[in-house]
């Protein structure tokens, strides 16, 4: 199944209209119903909430099977690939593995570390596809993140949503870090 349509049977599941949902999410009936009718995707941060309101796995959702409930244990995959969230770069992508940058210059308030995902896909001319997950302050918090992810990796879990990113803005022709 798709998303649209595991979307709009685990809303069923809990008895929710989609006046309802957009409610619990802070969207119109017209958004959910977009996602419904496979016309559109909602934000990151709206699929984590979906998730959470409807108690059903992020995976499921994207996923071609049914909407499972959430359990205590993390879903487990034996595709050697993980889905890695990026919650500041709104951005879901599966990887079997990460690549990070050297140092870049910038001043205190600038990221000094990038943090990319490279895709199971088949071989393109120029390489394997690769996708921008995350800005890094500090080369500690890069390593951390790097563990954490080939952790998830070796415990063959289905999903990874990263925790050191920084969130960034774009100045003049630079990045800043935006302190919160």
């Amino acid at each position: 199944m798709s998303f649209a349509e595991n979307l709009k049977q685990a809303r069923k599941q809990k008895g929710l209209s989609q006046e309802n949902l957009a409610e619990l999410l802070g969207v119109s009936r017209q958004a959910v119903s977009k996602w419904e009718q496979d016309e559109g995707y909602p934000e990151v941060e709206k699929l984590l909430l979906l998730s959470q309101k409807l108690e059903v796995s992020l995976d499921s959702l994207l996923e071609s099977g049914a909407a499972a409930p959430v359990s205590s244990s993390p879903a487990v995959n034996s595709t050697g690939c993980i889905r890695i969230i990026s919650p500041h770069e709104n951005v879901i992508v599966s990887c079997y593995k990460v690549i990070s940058s050297q140092r870049m210059r910038g001043g205190k308030d600038s990221p000094h570390y990038a943090l990319s995902g490279v895709s199971p896909e088949p071989h393109a001319l120029w390489g394997q596809p690769t996708t921008f997950l995350g800005w890094y302050a500090e080369e500690e918090d890069l390593k951390k993140e790097i563990r954490q992810i080939e952790n998830a990796l070796a415990a063959h879990l289905a999903s990874y949503q990263l925790q050191y990113s920084v969130k960034t803005q774009a100045h003049w022709l630079s990045r800043k870090i935006v302190r919160e």
